[in-house]
């Protein structure tokens, strides 16, 4: 398991150094406002994030976590009882298979209709695009585990209850973390476009904003603070699952 994290974490700062020597490389033979070097933008970061960058960064984080949160919170027990009510399945199954492969963004503009443009609007759409890969994965996770593992538990005496806390939730969770990992990237991308629209805070306004104003150096600042955002996120999907999953 230790080696596992610490062979993760060696390949994204390969992965970093990478990226920060190509940026470099275009920035020094181009040599044009438009791609500013890395040095420039780092240091930007450091001169304006507490001033400019922090209340937008909090507004993102919140809305994204809460969002992640909603949508596990509402898509795991769906997926579970889906997955073991057979009854269950049939008559939900058509309902998410028809609604799951409408392209989230154009359901954009019925939810901020329905909704308006602060808050909630948004928070649904980070929930939509979460929440379909979980059920869905939850449910085949559970349809998956064999039927000899119900058997030996109920010869044991074993209530509904025990049935769920004993094997169906170890036995998806790691499903259901890797489902969230997959739907964080669409997510992150539609708050950014989300946050373009009635709001004075989050970081697709920041770096929408300062692409209007021409300050490159905000724009690709916000651009690296939103891409590291995502990051941490990802990196503590893998710290749950390590710690919750570690009989895997």
């Amino acid at each position: 398991m230790v080696e596992a994290v610490k062979d993760k974490w060696l390949g994204a700062a390969y992965s970093f150094i990478v990226v920060l020597v190509f940026w470099g490389l275009v920035s020094w033979w181009l040599d044009i406002p438009i791609i500013p070097s890395p040095a420039a933008v780092f240091q930007n970061i450091l001169d304006i994030y507490t001033s400019k960058m922090q209340a937008h960064v909090a507004a993102s984080l919140l809305r994204i976590l809460a969002g992640i949160i909603i949508a596990i919170l509402a898509g795991v027990p769906l997926g579970f009882l889906m997955g073991y009510f057979e009854r269950v399945d049939k008559i939900l199954s058509p309902l998410v298979y028809f609604t799951y492969p409408v392209p989230k963004l154009a359901l954009l503009p019925i939810v901020m209709l329905l909704f308006g443009l602060g808050e909630t609007s948004k928070l649904i759409m980070i929930i939509l695009i979460i929440v379909f890969q979980i059920i869905i994965t939850s449910r085949d996770a559970v349809k998956s585990i064999p039927a000899e593992t119900y058997h030996s538990l109920q010869s044991l005496g074993a209530s509904r209850r025990q049935m769920f806390t004993e094997i169906i939730v170890p036995a998806s969770l790691p499903e259901v973390l890797t489902a969230t990992r997959l739907a964080l990237g669409t997510a992150v991308s539609i708050l950014f476009f989300t946050e373009t629209f009635g709001t004075e805070y989050g970081m697709g306004y920041f770096i929408m904003d300062a692409w209007m104003r021409v300050n490159y150096l905000e724009m690709y600042s916000g651009i690296v603070v939103l891409s590291f955002m995502g990051f941490v996120i990802f990196t503590l999907i893998d710290l749950s699952e390590s710690r919750l999953c570690s009989w895997r």
